[in-house]
């Protein structure tokens, strides 16, 4: 599994970490802290999507946000993919909620992670057949492989191998600095790969950890996520993978058993991924050209009659607040309280709207079917 890390003479890939962190910084405080929150919500199921989207499970996020509903397809392989997006949200919110902090790296935190989803999903969702042997095999919550296996044309070590191997990446990427940490993501990201702990789940697992990492050693706040653009530049994903499964090219090629040169180009290739993917959501999340969307659609909304009159004034003062108490609406919108509720909730219908009780300010949400007009690109426009 050596080298754990690729040399860096020319400073290239510290360079790239530098200016992820800076980037990534200035995209979190460019969102007032309830704001950045609702943002999160939403790239939760993109993140979900684009995750499954690589092992080619295409789960939309408005069927994902119907999930997270209990609204669930009368198909029952289309549910059970629901189920299955719904597990992988569940697992990074508890990653987004602090948990794993301090430990993404950890085997045991790899273990609990799969441990998490598995336990979620639907029983047909934990067979997998061998592609060395066409053998079908359940997939145990938590547990490492009993089976040798073969994935495209790498043959990841033994079974018996694997607690040794997750205890030496334990030992080289637990405790590290801030820009090797970042590093680790990527790193970590493949070696995690080629150990393959698991019977299924490995790739899944090998980005929500990666997300962790990143959002702990960033403070990203969940505002962007890797897996879309790995999923958008997945060919080169894969490749690049397969790539650094390969022993070392020549005796230049560093000096472990793995090739140093194949895991640079992969390291430099997932900052690249990451720094585009901060870029991409700076432009969406721009004060004035988010304000700008949002009060379009609102406005053309209260046109066709299916948003009451002067909702976009009240979604304007939630953007630039972060949080509007119900009493100050009235005076906000200018009419009486009962006035003003039905503009409330004219909102809250719309599911734009939001609030932990009755008495409780109100917070923006960005639902995943308005998701092309309020942030365009995000993911791809339903078709069917």
């Amino acid at each position: 599994m050596e080298p754990l890390f690729p040399d860096d003479p020319s400073g290239e890939l510290e360079a790239m970490a530098v200016e992820l962190i800076s980037r990534s910084a200035a995209l979190s405080e460019a969102l007032h802290p309830v704001t950045r929150a609702a943002v999160a919500d939403l790239v939760r199921p993109m993140n979900c999507y684009y995750s499954n989207l690589i092992e080619g499970h295409d789960t939309h996020p408005i069927d994902i946000e119907r999930a997270l509903n209990d609204e669930y397809s009368a198909d029952p392989k289309k549910r059970d993919l629901q189920l299955e997006a719904k597990a992988h949200i569940a697992v990074q919110q508890w990653i987004d909620e602090g948990g794993l902090d301090g430990r993404a790296l950890t085997a045991e935190s790899i273990r609990e992670v799969h441990r998490r989803f598995c336990e979620l999903l639907p029983d047909d969702l934990l067979w997998v057949t061998l592609e060395s042997t066409g053998e079908k095999v359940q997939v145990l919550p938590g547990a490492y492989r009993t089976r040798d296996v073969q994935v495209g044309r790498h043959v990841p070590v033994s079974p018996g191998a694997v607690p040794r191997f997750m205890a030496r990446f334990e030992e080289g990427y637990a405790k590290l600095g801030a820009t090797d940490t970042i590093l680790a993501a990527a790193t970590a990201h493949h070696r995690l790969s080629w150990i393959h702990p698991f019977a299924d789940g490995n790739g899944r697992v090998m980005r929500l950890m990666s997300h962790a990492v990143l959002r702990e050693a960033l403070d990203t706040g969940g505002v962007w996520s890797i897996a879309r653009g790995l999923a958008r530049n997945v060919d080169e994903y894969k490749r690049l993978l397969a790539d650094c499964d390969q022993t070392k090219r020549n005796d230049l090629d560093g000096r472990g058993h793995l090739s140093e040169e194949a895991l640079v180009e992969f390291t430099s290739f997932f900052l690249r991924v990451c720094i585009d993917q901060v870029e991409f959501m700076e432009k969406l999340v721009q004060p004035d050209e988010l304000r700008t969307r949002i009060m379009v659609w609102a406005e053309e909304e209260a046109k066709l009659g299916r948003l009451a009159l002067k909702a976009g004034t009240v979604l304007e003062a939630v953007l630039f607040r972060g949080e509007l108490p119900r009493g100050d609406v009235p005076a906000l919108v200018g009419t009486g309280e009962r006035q003003a509720g039905r503009i409330v909730s004219s909102l809250t219908e719309k599911g734009v709207l939001t609030s932990e009780s009755t008495r409780a300010p109100l917070r923006l949400t960005f639902p995943a079917a308005l998701a092309s007009r309020w942030m365009p690109g995000l993911f791809p426009e339903r078709t069917g």
